[in-house]
């Protein structure tokens, strides 16, 4: 008796077979974190102390030369930057992991494109951490922030660019790693320079020459900067403070508008979303 062959199909890729393996990818993002309590609490804890101990501490210190505003008001935006970085970076993580579990290779083999597991991911990161940025965000009245519908929107906008660029970097390095250490050690070394080279925590006017070049060329300072002009336009701070605590950026002598810092940011992040996807095309 011969036995008789059995097709098997499998499902062509298509843009909604896609689409739909990009919000399972986000929606797992998502589940994940909501999951983990531990995770959500030390993320928003750092950022927390920065601003209510370091921002109270150097405010004490700094408070007779910027008169008419709270020195925490200055460090609320590099707070929130901080939050959403980091827990961007985080997300990324998540990657290295599920390759040690072998989680990522049933992804890399189902029959849905490496591109959209990519985007799900860095969508699914930026959702999560800009959910922990409201938290921060609500505590705007707390640091003399008024709670302007305009300015939660233009914040929430800024936020979304800022965490979805850094995720895109985050798995863009997480790429290639195969365990958890290697990752963590090479994100600190490139997120913690960065960020206080961003002007989160000090004024970028009248700094020494070889430290203004180095914070023109971070990437994060064009995702600072607009949130802090966004909030410095909804607070009344006398002019000469605002020149010494949101002089902006400036590339030879030019005043960088707010929309090129956005464009620069979020051009930063198609091009490390196209990295980080041809890195996934490439993996094993």
């Amino acid at each position: 008796m011969s036995a008789e062959a059995i097709a098997v199909r499998v499902p062509g890729r298509s843009f909604g077979h896609d689409l739909r393996a990009v919000k399972v990818v986000l929606h797992r993002e998502m589940l994940r974190f909501v999951s983990d309590r531990t995770r959500m609490l030390s993320m928003l804890l750092q950022p927390v102390l920065w601003l209510f101990v370091m921002g109270t501490g150097l405010g004490s210190l700094v408070q007779g030369a910027i008169p008419g505003i709270d020195y925490r008001t200055f460090m609320y935006p590099g707070m929130i930057s901080m939050t959403v970085i980091m827990t961007g970076m985080f997300s990324a993580a998540s990657i290295v992991w599920d390759r040690e579990f072998g989680f990522l290779r049933e992804m890399l083999v189902a029959p849905v494109s490496r591109g959209a597991i990519v985007v799900g991911k860095c969508l699914g990161g930026a959702i999560v951490a800009v959910g922990q940025g409201i938290v921060i965000l609500a505590m705007a009245g707390l640091v003399g922030v008024p709670y302007s519908p305009p300015l939660m929107l233009t914040l929430l906008f800024e936020m979304f660019l800022a965490a979805f660029t850094i995720t895109a970097f985050g798995v863009t390095l997480a790429a290639r790693m195969k365990n958890m250490q290697t990752f963590f050690g090479l994100m600190q070394m490139a997120i913690m320079p960065m960020i206080f080279l961003s002007g989160a925590m000090f004024p970028l006017a009248n700094l020494p020459s070889w430290l203004h070049v180095l914070t023109t060329v971070n990437p994060l300072t064009y995702a600072v900067d607009p949130m802090r002009q966004a909030v410095f336009a909804a607070v009344s701070v006398p002019p000469e403070v605002d020149a010494m605590l949101n002089p902006g950026v400036q590339w030879f002598g030019w005043q960088v508008p707010i929309p090129v810092e956005l464009g620069l940011v979020a051009a930063i992040g198609a091009a490390l979303l196209g990295v980080a996807i041809a890195q996934f095309r490439r993996a094993d």
